[in-house]
């Protein structure tokens, strides 16, 4: 006769979920404005045509990026994963507004559309 296995209750964990980047380290949230995840990554991929192209008007300290569409609309980001020190003014950038994500380059930020 085999033993009975034990019943385990189970425990709540409650706890605040806090970005890391808040703390000068890296992204540990893939909420908007935080780091890229993996499935957001393969979404912009597979939808080229929503890319939008972008000139870059400033950037803040705060994380904050404002760029400028080629079309003249003007839409301010955040990015706490660095995005603002890896661009310049002027620099050109593209933004894919359905899955909020900055592209710099060959590097990609999620970005938090704030206005």
């Amino acid at each position: 006769m085999s033993p009975q296995p034990s019943r385990l209750t189970t425990t709540p964990v409650r706890q605040v979920a806090a970005c890391m980047c808040a703390r000068g380290g890296a992204c540990s949230t893939f909420a908007p404005g935080h780091a890229v995840h993996l499935i957001q990554a393969r979404l912009v991929s597979a939808t080229p045509a929503e890319w939008v192209d972008a000139l870059v008007g400033e950037r803040h300290d705060d994380g904050t990026v404002i760029v400028h569409t080629l079309d003249g609309e003007r839409i301010e980001l955040w990015n706490g994963a660095g995005a603002a020190d890896a661009v310049q003014p002027g620099a050109p950038v593209a933004f894919h507004p359905r899955y909020h994500v900055l592209s710099v380059g060959t590097r990609q930020f999620n970005a938090l559309r704030l206005g």
